[in-house]
């Protein structure tokens, strides 16, 4: 975990997440477009959300239904900076999952173009 004030490192993803106010009643569907095991930043179609309000969010990875809570830290026209806020490892281990996820899909695919340069060349 990052000890000092500086950024994580962030993967960039581009993942469908649906997401709830603590507050409200109806999911709202966004897309995270980087992350780390600290936070990510998340786009959506809803009037601003505000710092300090509660998310509940839902996605897939890999197939399997992931849940985590977090907190809006900045908001602005673009979408909103989020602090995952973990309750246990496991929910830790989510986030850990994802960008491990996210990472060897990329690196896959560039192997095979690796591969694929090599025979051409």
């Amino acid at each position: 975990m990052n000890t000092d004030n500086s950024p994580a490192q962030r993967t960039p993803l581009n993942i469908s997440v649906s997401f709830r106010r603590s507050y409200a009643r109806e999911d709202v569907t966004g897309t995270l477009k980087n992350i780390s095991l600290t936070g990510a930043f998340l786009t959506h179609g809803v009037e601003l959300l505000r710092a300090g309000e509660k998310l509940h969010m839902s996605f897939s990875v890999a197939g399997r239904e992931r849940d985590i809570n977090a907190v809006v830290v900045w908001s602005n026209s673009f979408g909103a900076g989020i602090k995952f806020l973990p309750q246990n490892n496991r929910d830790v281990q989510i986030v850990d999952d994802l960008i491990y996820y996210v990472e060897s899909k990329r690196s896959g695919t560039r192997d095979v173009l690796d591969l694929i340069f090599k025979k051409v060349a």
